[in-house]
């Protein structure tokens, strides 16, 4: 009878070793089937891409990916061909399709109307909530804290530039490469000028747009045409080394983005701000492997690792940079520092505050507008200030 007892142990145990082997290999079957594409509209030759590239390949590594789960699509411009890149990759095995462009995002959701079965997500874009699809999603980090990081950068170079009598107070103007007016590159601006303003009082700003994402050749000749402008700092929303490459030609401190400068322009760079898309990519990726569901709207700062700034340039950044920058940092991750802070801009020389009590169009900022600041990006990952504040002109190209 013991012998028995103990057998049927025995074969017991045997198949409960058996049950959990055949279960871990399930579960590897499955991860391996594992499929996740990404639209590009550049390649690794252009600054944003290759910063939503250095994203996946954290991600990979995080989640233990092999190359032939991430299917990469480069060069998809903003048109049908986008649909048809999601198309595409769906077709060899995708479940999670990532679009990196603006411009991708209704080409997105038809294809995501069409395979509900599959995971979309949007960098950049406002109309996830809007379409009502379950299976599409935008995400954003909250670039805007990195910008005002930079801003100190820039600030505190060009007081330096004034106390030492290299320019005057009245002549600290920077220069800002845009691409289009959206509300993205005008928070983007507004944001940076903000943080230079904290540390110079008496910067200005003007703005000229590109009207393209990526255009070395115009990046370049926009930047020039700041510099003959007399502005004597340059910052970039464009995605090219163009106007580093300018200022380092004319020995004007320049802000980048999205990747480090320096290699560009050793002795004009200043630093970048930038953008961690890996943060997003290896919480996404994960939940869809997963079958967890992902939120309508995803945008972090600091708070979650999401953006930084690169290297700061020790031969070109001014005495104090790197102490003012760290304590910036820890006001934004703690939330004593805001950004948008009403008390630091104005409107025509009004307050946005006051702008809303007068009613009409400034109506729509009330939801935007409370306790004393604009809460960017908190309401959706897309970023929603576009006002265009005093100390900051627009000009045409």
């Amino acid at each position: 009878m013991k012998k028995f007892v103990i057998a049927a142990m025995a074969l017991a145990l045997t198949g409960l070793v058996f049950t959990s082997c055949n279960g871990k290999k399930e579960g590897e079957t499955k991860t391996k089937k594992f499929k996740a594409g990404f639209i590009y509209i550049g390649d690794e030759n252009e600054g944003y891409t290759e910063a939503h590239m250095n994203g996946v390949k954290e991600m990979k590594a995080a989640l233990g990916l092999s190359d032939d789960q991430i299917i990469e699509k480069t060069l998809i411009p903003e048109a049908e061909a986008a649909y048809d890149a999601a198309i595409d990759l769906i077709d060899q095995g995708c479940s999670f399709v990532v679009g990196t462009s603006f411009g991708h995002e209704s080409y997105l959701i038809q294809a995501a109307k069409e395979h509900p079965e599959v995971q979309f997500s949007h960098s950049t874009g406002y109309q996830a909530g809007l379409s009502g699809l379950k299976n599409m999603h935008n995400f954003m980090p909250s670039v805007y804290q990195s910008r005002y990081v930079s801003g100190i950068v820039a600030g505190l170079k060009l007081q330096e530039m004034i106390d030492t009598g290299k320019i005057t107070a009245a002549q600290a103007k920077i220069g800002y490469v845009g691409a289009y007016p959206y509300a993205e590159v005008v928070s983007g601006y507004t944001s940076f000028f903000l943080g230079a303003r904290s540390v110079c009082p008496s910067a200005t700003m003007e703005v000229r747009y590109t009207n393209s994402w990526a255009d070395m050749a115009l990046e370049k000749e926009t930047a020039d045409a700041l510099i003959a402008a007399k502005c004597v700092l340059i910052s970039q929303h464009a995605d090219t080394t163009g106007a580093p490459s300018s200022c380092e030609a004319a020995g004007v401190p320049i802000v980048g983005y999205n990747v480090d400068m320096i290699k560009v322009a050793p002795n004009t760079a200043l630093t970048s701000a930038a953008l961690n898309w890996g943060a997003y990519y290896t919480f996404a990726t994960k939940a869809v492997m997963n079958g967890e569901s992902l939120p309508v709207d995803w945008s972090k700062g600091y708070d979650g690792n999401a953006v930084y700034i690169t290297a700061l340039n020790d031969k070109t950044i001014a005495a104090g940079t790197k102490a003012a920058v760290d304590t910036a940092i820890a006001g934004l991750k703690d939330g004593s520092l805001k950004v948008f802070s009403t008390d630091s801009f104005t409107i025509g020389g009004k307050t946005i505050e006051a702008l809303i009590a007068e009613g009409g169009d400034w109506a729509k900022y009330a939801d935007l507008v409370k306790d004393g600041y604009f809460h960017e990006q908190e309401n959706a990952s897309s970023p929603a200030f576009d006002l265009r504040i005093d100390g900051i002109t627009e000009a045409a190209n």
